[in-house]
C-alpha cells in the first residue's frame, strides 16, 4: 500500500472519530499527531493525512454543501458515517490538490468505501464523487 493510500485511510480514520465521537478534528488532530511523534515509520502517510484533515475542516462547509447538492435524496446527515467521511476527504482532494489526479481520489475513495462501508457504499461514493469531479472540472 502506498503512502498516500495510508495517509487517506488515516484521514478517513480521524474524521470518522471525530464523527462518531463528536469532538472537534482538531482534538483527533493532536492525538494522532502524539502517536505520530512516537512512531517514526508512520511519518509519511501522517503528513499527508493531516493535509487531508485540516483540508477538509478548512473548506467544511463547501464540501458538504457540494456532497449534498449531488448525493440525490441523502442528506449529510442520514449518510453512515463511513461513507460521510470518505466523501468529504476525497471532495477535499478532487477540489483542493490538484497534485491528485480525479480518477485516482475517486479510485481510492471506492476502495475505502468496499472496504469499511456497507454494500452498495462504493457505488454511491462513485456516483457522488464523479459529479463533483465534473464541478472541480470546471473550477479548474
Amino acid at each position: 500500500m502506498s503512502a498516500r493510500s495510508k495517509a487517506r485511510k488515516r484521514a478517513l480514520d480521524m474524521l470518522f472519530q471525530a464523527d462518531v465521537r463528536g469532538v472537534s478534528l482538531d482534538v483527533i488532530i493532536e492525538a494522532e499527531a502524539g502517536r505520530a511523534t512516537g512512531e517514526p515509520d508512520r511519518m509519511a502517510s501522517w503528513l499527508y493525512a493531516r493535509e487531508i484533515v485540516d483540508g477538509v475542516n478548512d473548506h467544511r462547509d463547501e464540501i458538504d454543501e457540494l456532497i449534498s447538492s449531488y448525493a440525490q435524496g441523502w442528506t449529510i446527515d442520514r449518510m453512515p458515517n463511513v461513507d460521510r467521511a470518505v466523501l468529504r476527504l476525497a471532495s477535499w482532494e478532487l477540489l483542493h490538490n490538484a497534485e491528485i489526479p480525479s480518477a485516482v481520489a475517486i479510485d481510492e475513495a471506492v476502495e475505502l468505501a468496499k472496504e469499511y462501508s456497507t454494500e452498495d457504499s462504493s457505488r454511491f461514493v462513485n456516483g457522488v464523487l464523479a459529479k463533483i469531479a465534473q464541478h472541480a472540472g470546471d473550477l479548474r
